[in-house]
């Protein structure tokens, strides 16, 4: 696995342990054991895990998550901590980084974000640039269904347009909150709004944003 996905896989399995089975997550109605459920059916579970995006399989992804959120929690987390089985194209480096640094990413700051005492993670600039690359890649995609303009920017300046319309609403911060943004997490995420004062509320009440 590559450095960036095994580090935060780590620290995702870290905080769902620490945490323990029923704590609340960003995750609107999972708690931690469905969040743990999640990970590890998506990465062991490819017959099921399709319902994620495709609502015809939606079913037997509720089934399967059920099934596994059954499961002790301690063997959960293992299962996270040791990866995917061994021929799941999670194994391949490039597959890994690409799929998951973003994925457990997001899913560390659910869990460490809906807790009372959380404090803002300092990234190294590496990783800022890492979550930034694929944020540009994306972000068409998570911003395709805003009822607004939508255009993300990093304090230095560089720009991803994520849904081109009028009136336009700016989001500033660093890559890592922008990301957590796009992502549907706005309440938590850590950026500054900028635009017309009714697009920047229909975007707050927009359920819109993330894949």
């Amino acid at each position: 696995m590559s450095t960036f996905a095994k580090r935060e896989r780590l620290l995702l399995a870290d905080l769902l342990e620490t945490a323990g089975p029923d704590a609340p997550t960003l995750c609107e109605g999972w708690r931690t054991r469905d969040l743990a459920a999640h990970v590890v059916v998506r990465e062991r579970r490819p017959d099921a895990a399709g319902g994620i995006v495709i609502k015809q399989l939606a079913g037997r992804l509720d089934k399967v998550m059920e099934e596994f959120a059954a499961k002790p929690y301690e063997e959960l987390i293992q299962l996270i901590r040791t990866g995917p089985p061994r021929f799941s194209p999670f194994q391949l480096k490039q597959i890994d980084e690409m799929s998951n640094t973003v994925e457990f990413y997001v899913h560390a700051e659910d869990v460490r974000r809906a807790q009372s005492d959380w404090a803002t993670r300092e990234l190294d600039p590496v990783f800022q640039d890492a979550l930034w690359s694929r944020l540009e890649r994306t972000a068409r995609l998570v911003g395709r269904g805003v009822p607004t303009g939508l255009v993300l920017r990093r304090p230095d300046g560089q720009t991803a347009v994520a849904h081109r319309g009028t009136p336009v609403v700016t989001v500033t911060g660093e890559p890592s909150e922008l990301l957590l943004f796009a992502y549907g997490r706005q309440q938590a995420a850590k950026v500054d709004l900028d635009g017309d004062a009714d697009a920047i509320e229909t975007l707050h009440e927009s359920r819109q944003l993330g894949i």
